[in-house]
């Protein structure tokens, strides 16, 4: 069966590895703190999602777009692992090792984004003078 547009990169891979460990996280922290981890789950559904509609545009920035939004989704995940582990509802090795993904997630989706959004020439500078 082929690949779809977003299946073969590499962001989308890493997204859906992250998004089973916030499932693991989630699933560990104690009882009570549904407030972080649901909002763990859905920022991190959000990476994945966000991706897929990217990579379905026909336009580069539109594209971009997308993949903006899912940059700041992995964003939010990496706010809500550190308040996890600085309430110690997260485990220090589960904790590196979501972050060490988050931020080659962050990486890459910079990347697609700047892709999109090619850097502008300066404008010429003035080349009248004044006389006096």
């Amino acid at each position: 069966m082929p690949l779809l547009a977003d299946q073969k990169l590499d962001v989308y891979r890493r997204a859906i590895e992250f998004l089973a460990l916030a499932s693991q996280i989630a699933t560990s922290a104690p009882r009570g703190n549904s407030f972080l981890t649901d909002q763990l789950k859905r920022a991190a559904l959000s990476i994945r999602w966000n991706i897929a509609e990217g990579a379905g545009r026909f336009g580069a920035p539109d594209g971009a777009r997308f993949y903006s939004i899912a940059r700041g989704s992995a964003m939010e995940c990496k706010a809500i692992v550190d308040a996890l582990a600085v309430l110690q509802l997260a485990l220090e090795d589960t904790r590196r090792q979501a972050m060490e993904l988050l931020t080659r997630i962050v990486e890459m989706l910079t990347r697609l984004c700047r892709r999109a959004d090619p850097p502008r020439e300066s404008a010429p500078e003035s080349t009248t003078t004044t006389t006096t």
